[in-house]
């Protein structure tokens, strides 16, 4: 697991998102699960960024 913590409990939801899709889903790919996030938890660009970066490490 990374050291880096997110801010913002918009982001912080988006990850926890992601991570509960990839579970339920494992062949989805991860972009399409960070996208799909950035848009339901209207994250800021820098943001959703962040978050498809975050998630690309945890694979």
């Amino acid at each position: 697991m990374s050291n880096v913590q997110p801010q913002g409990e918009a982001l912080k939801k988006a990850i926890q998102w992601v991570s509960e899709q990839r579970k339920k889903s494992p062949d989805t790919p991860v972009e399409k699960l960070a996208e799909a996030a950035s848009l339901q938890f209207d994250l800021s660009p820098k943001d959703s960024e962040f978050l498809l970066r975050f998630v690309k490490q945890e694979t």
